[in-house]
């Protein structure tokens, strides 16, 4: 039997707390990673408040900035993770300079005038103890199919509380069965469509 085409992923954790404190945004960004595996694919995280990703719209915003090297392992990568906590309904204030930066990918395209990340798959991974994942999620896809990346069928995984509720993922003892489907979901099908992306990569015009 022919060994599946190996594949790489990249996980940008948009969490507000710095390394090593814990993550909810990251645990499950770790088991995206972990249903991957089953699927031929691995990757690393970056938990991207850890770097001092500058403001701005551009691939390189000079001195010190911090996504140039965050970017060569996307542009390294097959699929992109992104996941984010949910803060007074939004994502957090580090996944919406995420894809500022990401904003940048618009203006580096192909011969063909497409950004040189498609052909690339996005998926995300919401936390929150209060309401708010769909929109989160609806906003983060709109974004990175805007910027060139593809979104696969059931691109989306999250977990949400009780309304007013206090845990955290990282609180519960067992992840919820419906959460671990779709995230289980969410990797095979972005490992399907990753693979077929690479093997029929986008025909020039």
């Amino acid at each position: 039997m022919t060994e599946p085409t190996p594949l790489r992923a990249l996980a940008l954790v948009c969490s507000l707390k710095p390394s090593p404190a814990p993550s909810s945004s990251e645990l499950m960004a770790r088991q995206i990673l972990e249903e991957l595996a089953k699927h031929g694919g691995n990757g690393d995280v970056v938990r991207v408040v850890d770097h001092d990703v500058k403001p701005g719209v551009e691939i390189d915003m000079g001195e010190g900035d911090a996504w140039p090297a965050i970017r060569e392992q996307l542009m390294a990568a097959d699929i992109l993770i992104v996941a984010t906590p949910t803060w007074v309904g939004h994502m957090s204030s580090v996944a919406q300079r995420v894809l500022e930066r990401l904003d940048g990918e618009l203006s580096e395209t192909d011969d063909s005038g497409r950004p040189l990340v498609t052909g690339k798959v996005a998926v995300t991974a919401v936390v929150g103890n209060e309401d708010g994942a769909h929109k989160i999620t609806a906003d983060l896809m709109q974004g990175l199919n805007d910027i060139g990346f593809t979104i696969p069928a059931q691109g989306g995984t999250y977990w949400n509380d009780e309304a007013m509720g206090g845990r955290d993922y990282l609180d519960l003892d067992e992840t919820p069965e419906a959460v671990a489907s779709t995230t289980a979901t969410l990797a095979e099908n972005a490992a399907h469509l990753a693979r077929a992306l690479k093997a029929t990569p986008y025909p020039s015009s």
